[in-house]
């Protein structure tokens, strides 16, 4: 199977339209068409069900989707990383990629320590919007990241847990509901008012709702702080806060898990000793 028929099925199965397909790729639609025909008859399967005006994954097209992307991404990531290690004077720098704002104390801890390790690699710290952080792992953009469980996807990569906790409602400090010692979800959602904010996609995109949007941990806590928010977040978020905030536990809402994760053919030593440290602290 080559790298250039995976590209085009991706292509086809994402946009259920070999119309759209062809103009995304920049190549016609009769060579599109017979090249995913090819792929079938050497498959051995049919991966499209297809109408006169409908297109639709067939089962083996749906795990023909999910590994062709987990391919393609590994060929990408193979590309950067090379592509990293050339451009680097000495060894390459260690990339570890977290959400801006989050797990902002165990971070710390964890360069101060492995930074004292004989040996230790150097660390570039990329901060970025939720849920970049594992598309950064799976395209090669980064080594290592933190991740948090449940709201980030782990599928195919290799982890440690680091950390577990509960949640909190962060509200503006001298609020009514600050002043009890727990709340639930519901009473947090239902604040006149202080809506629980938006976060973006992996793509970008913002789901409809009341919320506002936000990029960060930081912004979010600024309109907390203004009266124009309410938030639940992981219990360590208390580090962040300052004499206009305030924090109540929240019984009912789920645990948090903070985990190491890196792509799992990595064989590098420095994010080795890394994540031995990780697991240490």
């Amino acid at each position: 199977m080559e790298t250039r028929e995976l590209r085009y099925f991706v292509a086809v199965a994402e946009e259920l339209h070999f119309g759209r397909a062809a103009e995304r790729l920049g190549i016609a639609q009769p060579p599109l068409s017979r090249a995913i025909q090819r792929l079938e008859r050497r498959l051995g399967a049919t991966l499209l069900d297809r109408t006169n005006r409908t297109i639709a994954l067939t089962g083996a097209g749906a795990v023909l989707l999910r590994e062709g992307r987990a391919a393609l991404d590994a060929i990408e990531a193979a590309d950067r990383r090379t592509r990293r290690a050339a451009a680097a004077a000495g060894p390459p720098p260690l990339v570890l990629v977290t959400k801006a704002g989050a797990s902002g104390e165990l971070l710390a801890k964890l360069l101060d320590a492995y930074a004292a390790e004989p040996g230790a690699a150097e660390v570039d710290v990329v901060l970025c919007r939720p849920g970049e952080q594992e598309q950064m792992l799976r395209d090669g953009r980064a080594d290592v990241a933190l991740l948090h469980t449940p709201f980030d996807s782990t599928t195919g990569l290799d982890t440690e847990e680091l950390l577990t906790e509960g949640q909190v409602a962060i509200l503006p400090a001298g609020h009514p509901l600050t002043t009890r010692p727990h709340l639930r979800i519901a009473d947090v959602a239902a604040l006149p008012g202080l809506p629980l904010p938006r976060w973006p996609r992996p793509d970008g995109t913002y789901p409809d709702g009341p919320g506002l949007r936000v990029r960060d941990h930081a912004q979010l806590l600024q309109l907390i702080a203004l009266g124009r928010a309410s938030a639940v977040l992981p219990e360590s978020c208390r580090a962040q806060l300052g004499e206009r905030l305030a924090a109540v536990p929240v019984l009912d809402a789920p645990q948090v898990t903070t985990l190491i994760a890196w792509p799992p053919h990595s064989r590098s030593l420095a994010l080795a000793g890394l994540v031995d440290v990780a697991t240490r602290l």
